[in-house]
């Protein structure tokens, strides 16, 4: 398969592909659209894998989601099994969230923070990337900030860290940040309907910029309220190129190109 495109982060394994899957990634190949299935839990990323092994134009990331902090304890050496295969390119999805759980005490906070820390660890040990997750509590940046310094203090004993924070709803202070810290910011198909997203987009340089989907959730703005797929990632390349004013073949090259050498795959 000829690479053209890169989804940074989809969940083709959950259930909403059941009965299509096969079909689905077949396209994708055709298409030229290459993608990283990521776990959100030990089960999740065991399919991640089994995808990734099944189709050369997948990839796979494990990782403990940090709304699952409560429901599975993290095994490090399950989990260490998996991110020692090739075909595993990055370790999360892993962060922080401080918008979903119900309830958001100290204690939840800590859980949170001690588990992303462990994917850290992990990162480190086999030199892979990150996926982090990271959403805030309602008009506040504290999940972001705190994810800063959690990285701020890791990268000066493993200096290698890197990785990408998946579906960015920070501000332009929180990109430049997370920029600085050798991270990529990715963006979903909700750039197609959504305008909050056009300052960081258009300030932050290409180069530090992946395109996603988060398959099956938010479909662009042609498919709103459908099921998400990979294939949607070339609305998300087309609109980061509208949004910036720039050649879109020249936008598509250098977000594959990012993704690339991001994930260490060749084409």
């Amino acid at each position: 398969m000829s690479m053209r495109y890169f989804d940074a982060h989809c969940h083709i394994q959950f259930d909403q592909y059941a009965h299509d899957a096969d079909e689905l990634i077949t396209k994708m190949g055709n298409e030229g659209v290459a993608g990283i299935v990521v776990g959100v839990d030990y089960s999740s990323s065991k399919k991640a894998l089994a995808l990734a092994e099944k189709y050369e134009h997948l990839y796979a990331s494990v990782g403990l989601h940090p709304n699952h902090a409560g429901d599975e304890l993290f095994d490090e050496e399950v989990y260490r099994s998996l991110a020692k295969h090739s075909k595993v390119v990055a370790i999360g999805e892993c962060g922080l969230d401080y918008f979903r759980p119900a309830e958001v005490n100290e204690e939840v906070k800590q859980a949170q923070r001690e588990l992303f820390k462990k994917h850290i660890t992990l990162a480190a040990e086999v030199n892979k990337p990150l996926i982090i997750h990271a959403r805030p509590s309602k008009g506040t940046q504290d999940a972001y900030q705190e994810l800063i310094s959690i990285l701020k203090e890791a990268k000066i004993e493993y200096p290698n860290l890197h990785g990408d924070i998946h579906f960015f709803v920070g501000g332009l202070s929180e990109a430049e940040a997370l920029i600085n810290l050798d991270l990529t910011i990715s963006f979903t198909a909700v750039i197609t309907f959504a305008r909050d997203y056009d300052e960081v987009i258009r300030a932050v340089p290409l180069a530090s910029i992946l395109s996603e989907t988060d398959a099956p959730y938010v479909a662009p703005i042609t498919r709103r309220g459908e099921r998400n797929d990979p294939l949607s990632v070339k609305d998300v390349v087309s609109k980061i190129a509208s949004i910036r004013s720039e050649d879109p073949e020249t936008v598509r090259e250098t977000l594959l190109a990012t993704s690339q050498r991001m994930f260490d795959i060749k084409n």
